[in-house]
């Protein structure tokens, strides 16, 4: 079955052009209406291809706002090769400010390898799983902590069973030189946009770059820095990257993360980047309803560096409490 989406400007000539990808919705508001996500391509002559993708998650901001930048400050003279850059990937949830589709409910980064007769995320999924993604050689996807969690800024690449493309991953990883690079083990990676880009034998390297619900100008200017970075590593983009120290952490298996089994008043107590032993208490939770009560105590199962808090202050009985990285020599 084709997909019903369709872009609004050329993949494949030289230049630069600014359009949508058009995925027609049929709703209330408007009976012939269409979901319209803005999309970038400049592209000259041959070489390698880059789709650069923000907004996976709709309450995630370094990207957009690095990729909007690109998008107005990179000609077709700067480059060879193509770059297809997508500010707001999952962009009904994008607008909403939400991690997930308003529409659908629809978790893009859940959703692959998607359906072209499914729901409105499913469609986009799939557009990209068949159109997009073959035409790549690397991809970037930007993330962060949304509303729910923060994070040290990192780069991150995967474990693959395919260890010459885990290699070239590891490798656009090192380029992106944000101030951590992680091994990245993922809790839950069905469906996941990384899996279909690695499955293709695809580059991909993805980050978490802060959270809260927000960006910083120091976290907006790692995702700008990396963005150039990861261009000229692959020669898309001509200069000298920019490269800083990194951190190397690894995610080796399910210990370092630690999860909430209650509701409640999360008090951390230990600060992002610090180091931490294993059995240390990293947080705490209160109880909401009642005083006299001691709080609930959170401890970590690893000893390494803390690259990940809850945010905010009140917490869900199987929220991420803390995510703790093993140190690499």
């Amino acid at each position: 079955m084709k997909n019903p989406i369709s872009p609004t400007i050329p993949l494949d000539a030289d230049g630069v052009h600014h359009g949508f990808l058009r995925l027609p919705y049929s709703r209330d508001d408007s009976a012939w209406g269409s979901i319209m996500i803005p999309i970038t391509v400049i592209k000259n002559g041959d070489g390698p291809t880059a789709l650069l993708t923000g907004g996976n998650h709709g309450d995630e901001y370094e990207g957009p706002i690095a990729l909007q930048e690109l998008a107005v400050t990179l000609s077709a003279d700067d480059i060879s090769g193509r770059v297809i850059i997508v500010p707001a990937f999952n962009y009904p949830a994008f607008r909403a400010g939400t991690r997930t589709s308003p529409i659908d409910k629809g978790n893009m980064n859940r959703a692959f390898p998607g359906r072209p007769d499914g729901t409105p995320t499913e469609k986009i999924a799939d557009y990209f799983q068949r159109i997009l993604v073959p035409l790549a050689d690397v991809a970037v996807d930007f993330h962060s902590g949304g509303r729910t969690l923060d994070f040290v800024p990192f780069a991150a690449a995967h474990i693959q069973e395919n260890k010459a493309n885990e290699a070239a991953c590891m490798a656009a990883m090192d380029a992106f030189n944000a101030p951590y690079s992680v091994q990245l083990l993922e809790i839950d990676s069905a469906g996941m946009y990384d899996t279909a880009i690695e499955e293709m034998g695809k580059v991909l390297v993805s980050t978490e770059l802060g959270g809260g619900g927000s960006s910083t100008a120091k976290t907006n200017a790692i995702a700008k820095k990396g963005l150039r970075n990861v261009l000229i590593h692959f020669g898309i983009l001509q200069g000298e990257m920019q490269i800083d120290p990194t951190e190397k952490l690894d995610m080796p298996d399910g210990d370092c993360f630690t999860f909430s089994e209650t509701d409640g008043l999360h008090e951390p107590l230990i600060d992002l980047g610090d180091p931490v032993e294993k059995g240390d208490v990293v947080a705490r939770v209160w109880p909401v309803d009642r005083t006299g009560i001691a709080p609930i105590e959170y401890k970590a199962r690893r000893s390494g560096v803390l690259i990940s808090l809850h945010f905010p202050g009140l917490i869900k009985s199987g929220d991420c409490v803390a995510v703790v990285g093993v140190i690499m020599d």
